[in-house]
């Protein structure tokens, strides 16, 4: 069936709807729903949409999005605090998560290059699972949510950091591991500059043109995102950096509001393309190295970061909710798989069992932390919080 781009957000966003609907009348998380939309209209499932990979790229532009909003409510002074507590953290943690990946896919037989790549895969946390989930108030005005900012940076720059690895194996990347480090500063203290020297100046001037300042905030991000890309960097870093040198500017608050429902547009779509991605047909060659490899996630992140946080005194309740809301691996982990399969350094079963124990570590963590930590889709009225 050819692709046609309306045909596909047919699909997506009045599938969507009905199994939605579905999901809330049965109390089920919404985001479980955009992820069986996906298997089941996707090329794997009954075909309907055969090249979802477009629809994943479009859909990036989600937690871009995501990430700069982080940025608006952050203060500089703030983040920098808080990355220096979690540095410790994160990178215990990710030799633990590692350990644990290589130790587990080597007892089932898989070779030494794809145990250590599954292992590296294991070490990151998602982004969009980890802050969807997070009550908006608690993200941007508590302590829980400046910390996992803080952790999920830290893994941003380390799977970075792999990618450049996975190049330099493959003989494919001349980048040197150390230029994401002086890249970054360097990013920001631009973005900080342009901020003060020319968008200060034109918010002021021009303020009272809404649609102006939509455009300004949409432009900005983008801008800076594709930027850091060109650094050696994530878009998704240089949008939270983005973010970051708006957040003094007066109009962060009115920015935050408008590009709200952009963001969840485009996150819709992303969830969508996961399962879609998913090859149901092949799931029985990793079934069970997968449960395995999931539950030995689901059990050993919440515990690490409870553990390793308690030791840096953060309080015993906050160091298990910031456990069981990073309890599973990340959008980054697919993207290992994934570059690692197209530079011949990972085999087809070891990308395949990436994806099924991502699968599997987003919907069962995404179901506890629906049902047991305050969310703004929780099913129960007493866990909701926006």
């Amino acid at each position: 069936m050819p692709q046609d781009i309306v045909f596909s957000f047919f699909l997506v966003f009045a599938g969507a709807l009905v199994l939605a609907t579905f999901a809330l009348f049965t109390r089920q998380p919404l985001l479980i729903a955009y992820i069986a939309l996906g298997a089941i209209v996707g090329p794997f499932g009954m075909g309907w949409i055969e090249h979802p990979d477009e629809l994943a790229d479009m859909a990036d532009i989600g937690i871009i999005f995501l990430l700069f909003l982080l940025g608006l409510d952050m203060q500089p002074s703030a983040l920098l605090a808080m990355l220096r507590k979690a540095m410790l953290v994160a990178l215990a943690s990710s030799l633990v998560f590692f350990a644990a990946g290589f130790g587990l896919t080597q007892a089932f037989g898989f070779s030494t290059m794809d145990s250590i790549i599954i292992g590296l895969a294991m070490m990151f946390s998602s982004t969009i699972i980890g802050l969807k989930l997070l009550p908006t108030t608690v993200l941007h005005h508590k302590h829980i949510g400046e910390l996992m900012i803080g952790l999920l940076l830290i893994q941003d720059m380390l799977a970075i950091l792999v990618l450049i690895l996975l190049g330099v194996l493959e003989g494919g990347s001349s980048m040197p591991v150390w230029q994401p480090f002086v890249a970054l500063p360097l990013l920001a203290a631009a973005c900080y500059l342009l901020v003060k020297g020319v968008l200060l100046p034109l918010i002021v001037r021009f303020d009272r043109y809404h649609e102006y300042l939509f455009i300004l905030a949409i432009g900005w991000c983008l801008a800076v995102a594709e930027g850091a890309k060109l650094v050696g960097l994530t878009h998704e870093i240089g949008a939270f950096i983005a973010g970051v040198t708006l957040a003094t500017s007066p109009i962060a608050q009115f920015i935050a509001i408008s590009l709200k429902p952009l963001r969840d547009f485009f996150l819709v779509m992303f969830f969508f393309a996961l399962g879609a991605r998913f090859n149901l047909q092949l799931l029985a060659d990793v079934a069970l190295p997968a449960s395995l490899l999931a539950l030995l996630v689901l059990v050993l992140k919440p515990v690490s970061f409870r553990l390793l946080l308690g030791r840096f005194s953060e309080r015993h309740e906050l160091a298990w909710d910031v456990g069981l809301r990073l309890g599973q691996i990340s959008e980054f982990s697919l993207l290992i798989g994934f570059v690692a399969v197209q530079s011949a350094l990972l085999s087809e079963q070891g990308s395949l069992l990436i994806q099924a124990t991502a699968i599997l570590t987003f919907v069962i963590s995404s179901y506890i932390v629906v049902f047991s930590l305050p969310n703004p889709i929780a099913v129960s009225d007493k866990l909701r919080r926006d």
